[in-house]
């Protein structure tokens, strides 16, 4: 006679994981390090983008950082190991140190089969990443508000001034990326949007409290209609650490 309890524990172990997206942005000096521990940690699979920071001079100044080249470093994990793999990897590459840099992570709503694949074989290591180092990350801030990534792709050329209506709004700083657009049948405009030039994704950690009043200001001036041809959208973001969001 089968035990219904242990029936339901090994339907519970079969089940497929759940995936995020992991994100690191440090001074590009960091980069090796993350990439390092990421490997060490076991992490399948990461990309490193370059980009460049947005916070203000006197944001800067007060990190004691300067408007230095930074490291966005994406990788995808079980969301079992999210919190202690941040957290051990934040301490490795000294996000306790002030203006290091910020780590988070994004919900995913699907994935393709075989990379779930991946996670599936890995279920069973998920209890042995649970011991870290807690002298290394005792310094790290761990944002325990609810939290939004905002992120816009706009033609190049507008980051400055968009950075500019987006701390008027709140927003403290972001991430900005070059980028190229792709459209089917070469160069075309998408409801208005110019699809194959040059552009800049900005990315900004935010409150959610914060969240609307920043997209509406930003999507004001440099929406679809203005010569920025802004897409603005957000999504949550979970375990940042790192920063503190006010």
């Amino acid at each position: 006679m089968i035990n219904p309890l242990e029936w339901f524990r090994s339907k519970k172990a079969d089940a497929p994981p759940v995936v995020a997206l992991v994100v690191f942005i440090v001074d590009w000096s960091r980069q090796k390090r993350v990439t390092a521990a990421f490997e060490k940690a076991g992490v399948q699979i990461q990309y490193t983008a370059k980009g460049k920071g947005t916070a203000s001079k006197e944001i800067l100044d007060l990190l004691g950082i300067g408007a230095t080249d930074k490291a966005v470093v994406f990788s995808l994990e079980d969301a079992a190991r999210l919190q202690p793999l941040i957290k051990d990897i934040a301490g490795k590459v000294g996000l306790w140190e002030r203006g290091a840099g910020v780590a988070f992570s994004v919900p995913l709503s699907g994935i393709n089969t075989p990379v779930l694949g991946v996670f599936s074989g890995e279920r069973a290591e998920t209890k042995d990443n649970k011991e870290h180092n807690d002298g290394e990350e005792a310094g790290i801030m761990e944002t325990k508000k609810r939290s939004d990534l905002i992120m816009c792709i706009l033609n190049q050329g507008y980051s400055d001034e968009f950075m500019a209506e987006a701390r008027k709004a709140g927003a403290g700083g972001g991430t900005v990326l070059s980028v190229r657009g792709a459209a089917r049948q070469g160069q075309v405009k998408f409801f208005g949007i110019s699809v194959q030039n040059e552009k800049e994704i900005i990315m900004i950690l935010s409150t959610r409290e914060k969240k609307n009043a920043i997209m509406s200001a930003v999507s004001e001036k440099f929406g679809v209609q203005s010569e920025a041809e802004g897409i603005v959208f957000s999504v949550p973001a979970d375990n940042i650490t790192g920063i503190e969001l006010r």
